[in-house]
């Protein structure tokens, strides 16, 4: 019988079927939090040409990015800048410094790292407008 090849598949089926180790998982997320600081810093630049329109026009935005759900996408931003600096860190690392053979040991100190400076920030941030919210409850 002849060699019959098989259909093409979509990239996004072929993609969803192969089997991710740690390391697929870590390139994935470089590059989904690379796409959101990227879509963050246009986010950025629109929201400072309130400046071109006067202190009050940009007073009044700022006052917009102090609401909770800012604070909430702010806290997110955080996370997106902590995985992607802490895995670049990594990456060079398994890249320059000899580390392929500890590479999921750094990986877990990237995860371990990011969660708890990650947590921290929300403790930070968060700290006043909850302690206010527990203290109207008493």
């Amino acid at each position: 019988m002849a060699y019959q090849p098989k259909p093409p598949e979509g990239w996004l089926k072929t993609n969803l079927k192969y089997y991710k180790h740690s390391g697929s998982w870590a390139w994935i997320l470089h590059r989904i939090t690379g796409l959101g600081l990227t879509a963050y810093i246009f986010v950025h630049i629109y929201a400072l040409t309130s400046l071109t329109q006067g202190p009050q026009a940009f007073d009044n935005e700022m006052k917009l990015f102090t609401t909770p759900v800012f604070k909430v996408l702010e806290w997110l931003l955080f996370s997106l800048v902590l995985y992607h600096a802490f895995n670049g860190v990594r990456i060079v690392l398994v890249d320059w410094a000899s580390g392929a053979r500890n590479h999921k040991k750094i990986l877990t100190v990237v995860y371990g790292l990011g969660v708890v400076l990650f947590i921290g920030m929300g403790v930070l941030m968060f700290r006043e407008p909850l302690a206010n919210m527990f203290a109207s409850i008493r």
